[in-house]
C-alpha cells in the first residue's frame, strides 16, 4: 500500500516524534579525547573564540603556557571568565615535563592555552610532535596572532618578509644572526616584524650554577632597546642594511584596548618607550617597497611628521 503524503497528518509527525523522543534522550554521543591548542588571542580573557571557550569548559584539565607571551590580564581574571581553574605551564613544564601535560590525553579532554595563535612559538610544535609519538590525538583552535594584528599599523601584511626575534645582549653574548635575516629582507624591499624578548621565570647563571631554584624578576624587551640593539650590530657590521635615519614603527600591546604605534626613525624610536608604554612592545623595520597608502596611514603615528616625510622621499616608495 502506498502512503499519499499529502493525506498524512501533522498529528502523525508529532506522535512519532514523540514515541522515540526518550530514545533520543537515551543517545550519548562517545566524542574522540584528545589534546586541544587553544589560541586565546592578544588580548584578555574575551579574546578566546566560541569554539575554544567551550573545550576550556569541557577538558578534564587546563594549561596555560606562560613564557613565550603573557596576556594582559591576570590568571584569576581567566579562571573567573572561563568558570575554570588553570595550571600554569612554564618553560621547565612544557620542554622537560610534557609527559604531564600529555597524562591521559587518550582517555580525556586535556586543553592547552597559548597566548596568540597556538603555533607562534617552535615550543607548541614540539608538543604536538610528543603528543604524536604517544598516538594522542590532537586539535588546533587557531586565534589572532601579532603576526596578523601588527596590520594595525598600518602597513600591509604581504609585504612583510622573514619575522625575526632580538634577544636581550649580554656582555659576552651578542648574537646578530636577525641582521642576515632583515638583509634578505630589505634586498626586495619588504618590512621585517622584529619580537622583543621576555624573561620570565629566569635563572642567573651563579644560581643555575649552584642549582639553586631562585628566579630572576620578569623583564621586557621595550623598543627603545630593540632600536638601540639594532644600531649597534648595524655599527659593528656595516653592512649598510639600514642606519640611524631608517624608519620603522614602534609598536606596544597590539590587539588591546590600549594599542599604541610609535613611528620614527631607529635614532627616534632609541627615546620613544615613554611614548609607548607598558609591555608587550613589537618594532617593525619598513622596507623600500612602501606603498604610499602604507606611507599616509603609518604617518599619523609619526613621533616628527617633517622627519617622517624627509626620510621616506629619500628612501622608501622606490620600488
Amino acid at each position: 500500500m502506498l502512503y499519499d503524503p499529502s493525506k498524512i497528518s501533522s498529528n502523525f509527525f508529532v506522535a512519532n516524534i514523540a514515541n522515540h523522543a526518550s530514545t533520543l534522550r537515551s543517545i550519548t554521543f562517545d566524542f574522540a579525547k584528545m589534546l586541544y591548542l587553544v589560541g586565546l588571542g592578544l588580548s584578555d580573557e574575551t579574546d578566546i573564540t566560541v569554539r575554544g571557550l567551550e573545550v576550556v569548559k569541557r577538558a578534564s584539565r587546563v594549561y596555560l603556557e606562560a613564557y613565550t607571551s603573557i596576556l594582559l590580564v591576570d590568571q584569576s581574571v581567566l579562571e573567573a571568565y572561563y568558570g575554570r581553574s588553570i595550571v600554569v605551564a612554564d618553560r621547565e613544564m612544557v620542554e622537560s615535563n610534557s609527559d604531564e601535560i600529555l597524562r591521559d590525553a587518550q582517555t580525556e579532554d586535556v586543553a592547552f592555552l597559548v597566548v596568540g595563535d597556538p603555533f607562534g612559538a617552535t615550543t607548541h610544535t614540539d608538543l604536538v610532535l610528543r603528543a604524536r609519538e604517544l598516538s594522542i590525538p590532537i586539535q588546533t583552535i587557531p586565534n589572532a596572532s601579532i603576526m596578523s594584528a601588527i596590520g594595525g599599523c598600518g602597513l600591509q601584511l604581504y609585504n612583510f618578509g622573514q619575522t625575526v626575534s632580538m634577544v636581550f645582549f649580554l656582555d659576552n653574548w651578542r648574537p646578530a644572526s636577525f641582521y642576515d635575516r632583515i638583509q634578505e629582507n630589505r634586498t626586495i624591499g619588504l618590512h621585517t616584524l622584529v619580537l622583543l624578548d621576555i624573561k620570565v621565570k629566569e635563572q642567573s647563571l651563579e644560581n643555575m650554577a649552584r642549582g639553586r631554584r631562585i628566579y630572576e624578576p620578569p623583564r621586557y624587551m621595550t623598543v627603545s632597546q630593540c632600536a638601540q640593539q639594532m644600531l649597534e650590530v648595524e655599527e659593528d657590521r656595516k653592512g649598510g642594511v639600514y642606519g640611524p635615519d631608517s624608519l620603522a614603527i614602534g609598536a606596544a600591546r597590539v590587539g588591546g584596548k590600549t594599542e599604541k604605534f610609535v613611528a620614527g626613525t631607529l635614532q627616534q624610536l632609541c627615546d620613544s618607550d615613554h611614548l609607548l608604554g607598558p609591555p608587550l612592545h613589537s618594532l617593525v623595520l619598513l622596507g623600500a617597497r612602501a606603498h604610499e597608502l602604507e606611507r599616509d596611514y603609518a604617518r599619523e603615528f609619526a613621533m616628527d611628521k617633517d622627519i617622517w616625510d624627509k626620510m621616506w622621499s629619500d628612501q622608501y616608495g622606490k620600488q
